[in-house]
């Protein structure tokens, strides 16, 4: 089983999505065993603050399942608690390699071949909804290969 983690600035729209979308896929595909998923922030700005209301209606309108949540910054320690530690764009993983010094084991990567924008400042839930989701649906097909 993978420990994953889904990054993004302040862990209230893409990266919570992430985490619901992809544990929503996992547990509609019978494959809940291939991984735990976590999504934490590269900042402070929102910690403690639940999942941003627009984000939430979305994934209420794709009919995701939502869990609990409040926002968490990532940690030094992180690094050797998961296997895979997914950025929605790039200066998140340019935060991640700051805050944990380098990644010695290739843990660190995009979710998609792009940035996904941030909606909280585009206002657009729809693409990254969408990109979210073809990045977590890849991710999963990928897992169950591994497997």
């Amino acid at each position: 089983m993978k420990n994953i983690l889904f990054v993004c600035y302040g862990n209230i729209c893409r990266s919570p999505m992430a985490e619901m979308i992809f544990k929503d896929m996992l547990f509609l595909s019978n494959k809940k065993y291939l991984a735990n998923i976590e999504s934490k922030a590269t900042s402070m700005e929102e910690i403690g603050n639940d999942i941003y209301p627009k984000a939430k209606e979305k994934l209420l309108e794709k009919k995701v399942k939502i869990e609990r949540h409040i926002a968490r910054r990532v940690q030094r320690e992180d690094y050797s608690k998961y296997d895979l530690i997914i950025g929605m764009e790039q200066s998140n993983i340019d935060d991640l390699l700051y805050i944990f010094g380098s990644d010695p084991d290739n843990k660190i990567r995009l979710l998609i071949d792009k940035d996904i924008d941030d909606p909280w400042y585009t206002g657009d839930f729809d693409t990254a909804y969408d990109e979210i989701y073809r990045g977590c649906k890849d991710l999963l097909i990928e897992l169950s290969n591994d497997n």
